[in-house]
């Protein structure tokens, strides 16, 4: 049985790829953060007591931050697999804590390789990369195509993207840069503008929320399905040479356009509940993302399975049914809180 060893695996990412491993036969292990309450929610529908004889995922308390720890995990764990997923993923986060995510979205990569060469455990390693790093540069983008990232985190993801390929270069281990474009899905974290749109939508539609509040609608990117990239991360690290990939659907689209069809599948006019609010923009803006995956069909045979309409359907699908559960509570005089301002 092979094993894998995944960072954020409470993340959106994280619990697609742990479903898809555990589908796989795999064994998993996930680095989580310790807290005083628990953010399990993506995967507590795969996690079995440790004590259940059908047991295959476990749950290891760490931090990216701290590499001698890193390193004692790897140790214990040996895994055959190393996906890492963790990071401060928010890019407009990233402008208020420039510091802390240059340390674990830079930073953090780097414990992680040094953990692999000095533990010697010989795991192939899987690097999130994104498409965030391309920045300004003119679409369409590719493998070749210059970084110029516009973000506090843009910038330590292309500091993580390069020194993977040096320990992959300088110490052989095989280590994989996946440049992964959007990737959204019913699992995505309410503040991302997706998730973010579909959630005030279906509010909307129930009486829940009267408006949301968006930045920058004219931003265009290349979106797909969480659910399909996690295969192309594992497709990576099954070939006979490391290399970096892009992954994308070729296809963009507009903040506002996602925001239209979202609220027209709803039978609602976006333009009478959107409203911009300039906190939502950022310092540096990126205009354009649209993805060349061109080299990951030829040499992984990977291709996008869920269309552009498919993912807003999904999204619409699962936002409403938890839409609609807030109703349900709150016409029983519960209290729901209002993230209306997210």
């Amino acid at each position: 049985m092979k094993k894998a060893f995944i960072t954020g695996i409470t993340g959106q990412d994280g619990s697609y790829l742990a479903e898809f491993l555990l589908g796989k036969g795999y064994e998993i292990h996930g680095l989580i953060r310790r807290a005083s309450t628990f953010n399990t929610d993506r995967i507590d529908h795969l996690y079995k007591d440790l004590h259940d004889p059908e047991a295959r995922i476990y749950l290891h308390y760490g931090d990216l931050a701290v590499s001698g720890q890193l390193t004692d995990l790897l140790n214990d764990i040996r895994p055959d697999e190393i996906y890492h997923l963790g990071a401060q993923s928010h890019v407009r986060v990233s402008f208020d804590m420039a510091e802390y995510t240059g340390d674990v979205t830079g930073l953090g990569t780097l414990r992680l390789l040094e953990a692999i060469r000095k533990s010697g455990i010989g795991a192939r390693f899987y690097q999130a990369s994104s498409s965030e790093m391309f920045g300004a540069a003119p679409p369409p983008q590719s493998e070749g195509t210059p970084f110029q990232p516009q973000s506090p985190y843009a910038a330590a993801k292309v500091y993580a993207y390069y020194i993977v390929k040096n320990y992959r270069e300088a110490y052989g281990i095989f280590a994989a840069n996946g440049i992964l474009f959007n990737h959204e899905s019913p699992r995505r974290g309410e503040t991302f503008v997706t998730r973010k749109i579909t959630r005030a939508a279906t509010r909307i539609k129930l009486g829940l929320q009267e408006k949301l509040f968006l930045g920058n609608l004219e931003a265009k990117r290349d979106w797909g399905f969480a659910g399909d990239y996690v295969e192309a991360m594992w497709l990576m690290l099954q070939q006979e040479r490391p290399d970096d990939f892009v992954i994308a659907t070729g296809e963009t689209h507009s903040v506002r356009e996602f925001a239209q069809r979202v609220f027209a599948k709803l039978d609602l006019d976006y333009e009478r509940y959107v409203v911009i609010d300039r906190r939502y923009f950022r310092p540096t803006e990126v205009d354009v993302l649209l993805g060349d995956a061109s080299k990951a069909r030829k040499i992984l045979g990977w291709r996008p399975r869920v269309s552009f309409e498919g993912l807003i359907d999904m999204m619409i699908a699962a936002d409403m049914e938890s839409a609609r559960k807030e109703k349900t509570l709150c016409e029983a005089g519960y209290e729901v809180g209002n993230h209306n301002q997210l």
